[in-house]
């Protein structure tokens, strides 16, 4: 995956399937994309930008690729069609493009098709896991100039987000805290002891929600850089993705070996950090001095 600032819309998790599905049958067909690209009477471009998921996905042109590439059993036809229009739907998050960058609404699709998410936040609780008081603090404090009603906005999309950890099959959601998170006086005194409460009842109330501090004392660590998050789904055409956010936008990396990279620092992480099973006494700890 690219550089999300760059144009072309942000892609939902469907028509990243839907365009790897596409680009397997072509392979299995023995056809380039000039050959597949001269049944749809466009360029060789076209094609590829298609199962890239760059572009939106046609259903007559996902139809005649299909039928290109030999198949033509109705019940399997249908199911790429219905998959298709799925796919040009737009997710739930669409109703917030007013406030949305479109390198966050890859990362919202992401987020709320995966079933594993794992991350590295340095600065504050993440947004899963936040209090709507927090998360009005964190934002406000990011959109200096942005007026109230925007602001607004963004907190009800975060909060909104956070069905996510509450729908019938949620994801695991483990992350890695850098103790500074929980030191940050963000919003105030009365602030930051109802998030630490927040965090307190969602460890111990949900087992699919991990959270481990690591402490000062650890000393220093893989993933000093910057923050991160590592996403893993339930279907097989979809690799593991990692975001890797800056002030401005976002990476996404889905080749093996720059995930797998990202994948040991958080176990290292992982083992310098408080264990999970004192997470708590921690959180405990830290709530005492605030």
């Amino acid at each position: 995956m690219a550089d999300s600032r760059a144009g072309g819309g942000a892609p939902t998790v469907l028509r990243i399937v839907l365009g790897k599905r596409l680009q397997q049958l072509r392979e299995k067909a023995c056809l380039s994309y000039e050959q597949a690209a001269k049944a749809l009477d466009v360029t060789h471009a076209t094609v590829r930008r298609m199962e890239k998921a760059e572009v939106g996905l046609k259903v007559p042109y996902v139809e005649k690729l299909l039928r290109t590439y030999g198949v033509m059993d109705p019940e399997e036809l249908e199911g790429f069609i219905a998959l298709a229009r799925e796919a040009n739907q737009p997710g739930w998050w669409h109703r917030y493009r007013d406030v949305l960058p479109e390198w966050f609404s890859v990362f919202v699709s992401l987020e709320t098709e995966s079933h594993e998410i794992r991350a590295y936040e340095p600065h504050y609780v993440p947004g899963l896991l936040q209090t709507e008081n927090y998360a009005y603090a964190v934002l406000r404090a990011g959109m200096p100039h942005a007026p109230e009603d925007e602001v607004k906005r963004q907190v009800s999309l975060r909060l909104e987000r956070q069905a996510v950890l509450h729908r019938e099959r949620p994801p695991m959601l483990w992350t890695v805290v850098d103790e500074t998170v929980l030191r940050r006086p963000i919003g105030g005194a009365a602030v930051m002891r109802e998030q630490v409460d927040h965090l307190m009842e969602a460890v111990s109330r949900h087992q699919h929600i991990r959270l481990q501090i690591m402490p000062f004392s650890s000393g220093p660590h893989p993933a000093m850089y910057g923050p991160f998050h590592h996403f893993r789904f339930p279907l097989e055409e979809l690799p593991d993705v990692v975001c890797s956010e800056s002030l401005v936008g976002a990476v996404y990396f889905d080749q093996r070996d720059d995930v797998s990279g990202f994948l040991e620092a958080l176990d290292r992480m992982c083992a310098q950090a408080v264990p999970l099973s004192r997470t708590l006494d921690a959180l405990s700890a830290l709530r005492k001095e605030i």
